[in-house]
């Protein structure tokens, strides 16, 4: 990012992206047309960083819509004019465009261009963000490095000692709200009953 750069300047770049589809570092290319999805503003105090643009979400351009996205307003307890509010919600993934399917049908990875040419760049242009919700792995590993574990599993039960770490944004680590994840949260019911509260009240607080 250079000095001063504004928020829409970011933006408008981010937006006309052709890196990973004109110019991989990685192949293969994306082998569809880019659209890059997110939602920021240099107001919002909240952010959440997900994986990357599932199929729905590739189609309506607008993150979580689908069902991952009516559990996680769940978690978060807000409806979808606050969650789509972009001067109270921010939504940055690790990947902007859809990556496409593997051999299985399952989303690949989030591409490894995005984040390195995009993330610093957008976090600089919002600085209000208190709370950056890591969801997922990928996300996990970006916004927590070192602190981050070798399984997901590890890392979210570890969400009270991240959150309290000094420095700013603070972090809470969060499995997916994907379907692919229920045998998780039904292994895992301290996430709902420990976690979730005290999320709710974080959101509470960021979003008015």
């Amino acid at each position: 990012m250079t000095e001063g750069e504004s928020l829409d300047a970011v933006l408008h770049a981010l937006r006309a992206c052709r890196i990973c589809r004109d110019a991989p570092l990685y192949l293969p290319p994306l082998p569809h047309q880019p659209r890059p999805v997110i939602q920021a503003s240099a107001t919002a105090r909240l952010c959440i960083a997900g994986q990357a643009p599932g199929t729905r979400v590739h189609a309506s351009g607008r993150p979580f819509t689908d069902p991952s996205g009516v559990r996680l307003r769940r978690w978060l307890g807000i409806d979808e004019a606050v969650f789509y509010d972009a001067a109270k919600v921010a939504v940055v993934p690790m990947g902007h465009c859809f990556p496409g399917l593997d051999a299985k049908g399952g989303d690949l990875p989030p591409r490894r261009e995005c984040a390195p040419t995009w993330r610093a760049r957008v976090f600089a242009a919002m600085p209000s963000v208190e709370l950056v919700l890591a969801i997922g792995r990928y996300a996990q590993a970006w916004h927590l490095g070192p602190q981050a574990g070798a399984k997901l599993s590890a890392t979210v039960g570890d969400w009270r000692a991240i959150l309290e770490r000094p420095g700013r944004p603070r972090v809470l680590p969060m499995p997916h709200p994907s379907w692919r994840n229920n045998a998780w949260l039904k292994r895992n019911p301290w996430f709902e009953d420990e976690l979730v509260p005290v999320l709710r009240e974080e959101v509470a607080r960021l979003v008015g």
